[in-house]
């Protein structure tokens, strides 16, 4: 929990679990962010969808503030320093105005890159339809039977 806002009314305590969902949607809405990642799960990176988006934040509490770590994965062809500094403003910006913490550092793991399946070559599968084969049936012999 964090505590901000002490007022002569009293306290405010902020769960964790809401700083890392504030902080998991602003990363996200930055162009370039294919997903959150859980981590590495048995040498895979786990995409996240929006339910899990605290599940790619991590959060440390010090004297100076917070320090939020994310782990990302990107979209092809995007510029990962672009991406990452607008990740970075947008997460403190919007924890600092959202929930008035105080923000040190917002450090960022990219863990992956979400690669189209036209660029590794792979095609997408086409099925084919099949084709019914005119069975030998009495009528069909007795059509060749009538050419001959």
């Amino acid at each position: 929990m964090v505590e901000t806002n002490k007022s002569e009314l009293g306290g405010m305590n902020i769960a964790n679990e809401v700083l890392g969902i504030v902080a998991g949607i602003a990363a996200t809405e930055v162009d370039g962010v294919a997903a959150m990642s859980g981590g590495l799960v048995r040498g895979i990176a786990e995409m996240l969808g929006r339910k899990n988006l605290s599940k790619g934040v991590k959060l440390e509490e010090t004297d100076e503030g917070v320090i939020v770590e994310l782990n990302l994965i990107v979209d092809f062809e995007v510029n990962i320093p672009k991406v990452t500094e607008e990740v970075q403003r947008n997460v403190k910006n919007s924890l600092e105005k959202m929930t008035g913490v105080d923000v040190k550092a917002v450090n960022i793991n990219v863990l992956g890159i979400d690669i189209p399946e036209f660029v590794t070559g792979d095609e997408p599968e086409i099925e084919e339809e099949e084709v019914e084969e005119e069975k030998d049936t009495d009528e069909n012999v007795e059509k060749e039977e009538d050419k001959e």
